[in-house]
């Protein structure tokens, strides 16, 4: 704790106390904005973790059999038959609110080629694999799970930021600025009520010289009466 360099008088004291209920206010409302963000956070982690847990093993799956698809087909063909796509996909990316964290929501924007039929497989069947087709699907089916597992990474690593924001804040607030102006508006009460009893005792002091020269002079007027 430290003492503000003010000087020790009424018209700081009030400022200092409507700042210090302004800190408390404010530490308050940061605090239950801090424990708020926490519990979404922790919502998010677990989900997070869940979500990647089932990505993971459908893309293990999918790997599997495009192993198994390129032990049947030569490399150049394999390639040559995933190399037109029927589709373009791209992300389309909004924003929503969470505690004054803007959060991405995510979703795929799919423009099919006209000159291609709707089919998600960009190759005859003839010449192909079964177990291709099966990854092809697999990831297909997958793809949603994975736009949501990265809209939910980057809201878990914007939360976290805010946290760490906020907490430094709160800690600022609790550690800092409350202690140093609680500690300030006690000295300046402190000087406020010394320079009150010092003012007093002057007054009594003159005021009592005043009544002793009043009995002075009285004694003298007596003396020539």
């Amino acid at each position: 704790m430290a003492r503000l360099n003010v000087t020790p008088t009424r018209m700081n004291l009030t400022v200092l106390k409507g700042r210090l209920a302004t800190s408390e206010r404010g530490y308050k409302l940061l605090k239950d904005k801090q424990d708020e963000l926490m519990r979404q956070f922790i919502e998010l982690i677990r989900k997070n973790k869940d979500l990647r847990e089932e990505v993971e093993g459908e893309l293990s799956k999918s790997s599997k059999e495009f192993l198994v698809a390129s032990a049947f087909m030569s490399p150049e063909f394999l390639e040559e038959a995933v190399s037109f796509p029927t589709q373009k996909v791209g992300v389309e990316i909004q924003k929503k609110n969470i505690m004054s964290v803007n959060v991405p929501v995510m979703d795929f924007k799919v423009e099919k080629n006209t000159e291609s039929t709707t089919s998600i497989y960009p190759y005859g069947y003839a010449q192909t694999s079964a177990q291709l087709d099966e990854a092809i699907a697999g990831l297909n089916k997958i793809m949603d799970k994975l736009l949501k597992l990265a809209e939910i990474e980057k809201t878990c690593q914007l939360m976290a930021d805010e946290i760490e924001g906020t907490r430094r804040r709160v800690n600022a607030l609790e550690y800092r600025t409350i202690p140093d102006l609680k500690e300030t508006i006690a000295y300046i009460r402190s000087k406020l009520e010394e320079n009150e009893r010092a003012t007093i005792t002057r007054l009594m002091k003159v005021k009592d010289l005043i009544s002793k020269d009043d009995q002075k002079e009285q004694k003298e007027n007596k003396e020539m009466a």
